[in-house]
């Protein structure tokens, strides 16, 4: 039986839905606003944090596995690998870009963090819409599924606990109920506990803090 990947369709939803919000919300920052420049600046840390732990597991544990498996395939792990350059490239050209706006609030210093946002976006799109196309039936057939949970396991290991259930949180806005049910279910008794009585609330709080507004996605409900 090939191994169930299906579970990064959905982690990547939360990529594509923060990349976009990001760059919507501090191009729509009024000049001067340092306010909500440090509350967007934080979440864009904390974007950037998820993302570089959930390639880092990619970079350390999938495709060297890949590389050793694939053959007419290893094109596309070695796409893959140049399409994480890129994206780390872009990000990081973003966060220098990030503290002449985050401290000023300055339209030009605003509109050029926003270009920087826009370039990363086009990368992070490119590449999660190739991975899910050729990537992920190759990890299906060449991977066992203990080898494909490594991955999990890597990011729980690598991100701060008190974040963990607000990228919880990130996953779960976009999944459908049956999705949610799986993801879920597929955590440990505490853990499932723990988005109930904490999750759930801390994520709903981080949403409104970054979306300035009240509405809360229906997983926080």
């Amino acid at each position: 039986m090939p191994t169930d990947t299906s579970d990064m369709v959905i982690i990547h939803r939360a990529f594509r839905r923060e990349s976009r919000l990001l760059g919507s919300a501090i191009a729509a920052v009024t000049p001067g606003d340092t306010r909500r420049a440090r509350i967007l600046a934080e979440h864009l840390r904390w974007y950037r944090l998820g993302l570089h732990n959930h390639h880092h597991g990619e970079d350390e544990l999938i495709w060297p596995l890949l590389h050793a498996r694939v053959d007419l395939e290893a094109d596309v792990v070695i796409r893959m690998e140049a399409q994480h350059e890129r994206i780390a490239r872009t990000l990081d050209e973003a966060m220098r870009a990030l503290p002449a706006w985050e401290s000023s609030a300055g339209e030009a210093a605003r509109d050029a963090l926003v270009a920087t946002l826009t370039e990363h976006r086009a990368a992070v799109i490119e590449h999660l819409d190739d991975e899910e196309t050729h990537l992920l039936p190759l990890a299906a057939q060449y991977l066992t599924t203990p080898e494909w949970a490594a991955l999990g396991e890597h990011f729980l290991a690598a991100t701060p606990k008190p974040m963990l259930l607000q990228f919880l949180g990130a996953v779960l806005e976009d999944a459908d109920p049956r999705e949610r049910r799986t993801l879920l279910g597929a955590l440990p008794l505490p853990a499932r506990l723990a988005w109930k009585t904490i999750g759930r609330a801390s994520y709903a709080r981080l949403i409104r803090r970054v979306r300035a507004d009240a509405v809360l996605p229906e997983v926080s409900r």
